[in-house]
Parts: structure tokens; C-alpha cells; sequence
């Protein structure tokens, strides 16, 4: 199986809520999300992320998000490979 994983945190600092952020009339969260879909080179996209507005989004764009990050693995000095591990 191949499978997507797409971190998308909703704690951002730098630009708060960053990933339900419309930009070119899409959440930013929906590129990644159709990029990968558009890819033909998964056969599953889960979004890892602890906000659920940001499941919400992802949800209605094609991917899946079947669980909440935990806040441990959410802050500023959270690595992605943590992230892709739990998922």
C-alpha cells in the first residue's frame, strides 16, 4: 500500500491557522491534498493533524483523517518523522 502522509498542524505561530487559510479560492490544506490525489501515486492521503477544522477541510477534499494528533507530537519542535511514525 501506498500511502500519503500530510502533517498539518493547527498551532502555527508565524501565520495562525495557516492551513484553513483560503488561498487561490482553496484552503491551503486542499493543494497538498489534490496535488497527491492528482498524483495517481497513492492509494491512501491521511492529513496527521491535531485541529479538527483542519480534519473538517481535509476530509472534504478527498483525504482521510482517521485520528487527532496528540499534543506531544504538535508543538514547534516536532519533527515529521514522529509525525509520519505515528500515523
Amino acid at each position: 500500500m501506498r500511502l500519503a502522509v500530510i502533517p498539518a498542524r493547527g498551532g502555527s505561530k508565524r501565520i495562525p491557522r495557516k492551513n484553513i487559510r483560503t488561498f487561490g479560492g482553496l484552503p491551503i490544506i486542499a493543494w497538498s491534498i489534490r496535488a497527491a490525489i492528482q498524483s495517481g501515486c497513492f492509494d491512501r492521503i491521511i492529513v496527521s493533524t491535531d485541529d479538527a477544522e483542519i480534519a473538517e477541510a481535509a476530509k472534504e477534499y478527498g483525504a482521510e483523517a482517521p485520528f487527532q494528533r496528540p499534543g506531544d507530537l504538535s508543538d514547534d519542535h516536532t519533527g515529521t518523522v514522529p509525525v509520519v511514525a505515528h500515523a
